[in-house]
Parts: structure tokens; C-alpha cells; sequence
């Protein structure tokens, strides 16, 4: 799928992938969301997911204000991605499966509100200040929403299949 190259592009994708991972999500109770498959859980999944949309919100305003941006986080490096994701999943164990999915809606709501806040050139002009790269922060609001939900519900869809 390529990516989106406007703001009503990104909307659009954004919107639908969510509304998909939703749909997935809907019925499942605590227990199957805790279950383990493949070394973690859709609890995990999904709570890992709303984290990495907000990370990018606060890479974008760091960026926006001249600070540091620190990917993928402070004390982080991009090599230091499983050690990250691990300390994140041992950070969010005590979260329930009711607190994830308000984490997941909370964070999607606040990235319509960033794309929404901003017209093509602020998403698709040049590279996201800060980012040391040349994605667009369209781009990297995109990997951060559209293409984490789509990952999601397809790890979703595979546990589901596992566990009837």
C-alpha cells in the first residue's frame, strides 16, 4: 500500500486501519487479550501501539520547539529497540485490558486532532524537524497510527485463529 501523500490521504488511511483494528478488537474479553501468543499478548500489542503514537506526537513537538528528539526515546537508541519494547511491556504489565483500549482511543483521537491541526505542507513539505531523517511528519504520523493498526490487527487476527 503506498503511503499517503495528503492530509485527506492520511485521514483516510488513519481512519480506516483504526476503525479495522476496532472491529478486530471487539468481543475479545480480558482473558483472551492476556493470553500469550507468540512471546506476548494483544493486551501488549494494543498497549505498545498507543505508546508509539504518542511518541510520535512528542517527537514532533520537540522537534517544533528546537529540542532534542530523542529516538526512539531518552537513554534509547534505534539499536536498543528490544531492550525499549521490553521495558515498555514490563511498564505497562499492570495496565488492564479496559485501560489499554481507552489508551489506544485516547491516542488515536489525539493524532486526528495533530492531523487535523495541519494542512499538506506542515504534513508533506519536508522532513519532521528533528527527525535527522527525510521522512515527512505525514510519514511518520502515518507509521505511527495507520501502519501500527494495521500490524495489530493482523497480529490480532492470527492469535483469534490460534485460540478457536
Amino acid at each position: 500500500m503506498p503511503a499517503a501523500q495528503t492530509k485527506a490521504q492520511l485521514i483516510a488511511v488513519t481512519q480506516k486501519e483504526f476503525d479495522k483494528l476496532i472491529q478486530n478488537l471487539t468481543g475479545i474479553d480480558s482473558d483472551v487479550a492476556q493470553r500469550v501468543h507468540d512471546g506476548t499478548s494483544i493486551k501488549n500489542v494494543i498497549a505498545h501501539r498507543a505508546h508509539w503514537t504518542i511518541l510520535f506526537l512528542g517527537w514532533y513537538h520537540d522537534g517544533q520547539a528546537g529540542k532534542v528528539v530523542y529516538f526512539p526515546a531518552k537513554g534509547y537508541k534505534w539499536s536498543d529497540l528490544k531492550r525499549y519494547n521490553a521495558d515498555l511491556a514490563e511498564a505497562q504489565s499492570d495496565l488492564s485490558w479496559e485501560d489499554v483500549q481507552t489508551m489506544l482511543r485516547d491516542s488515536y483521537n489525539a493524532l486526528i486532532d495533530f492531523i487535523d491541526a495541519h494542512n499538506d505542507v506542515d504534513l508533506y513539505a519536508g522532513p519532521m524537524k528533528g527527525a535527522n531523517n527525510n521522512w515527512t511528519a505525514g510519514r511518520w504520523a502515518e507509521a505511527a497510527g495507520a501502519s501500527h493498526y494495521r500490524s495489530a490487527s493482523k497480529y490480532v487476527r492470527a492469535v483469534l485463529r490460534a485460540v478457536s
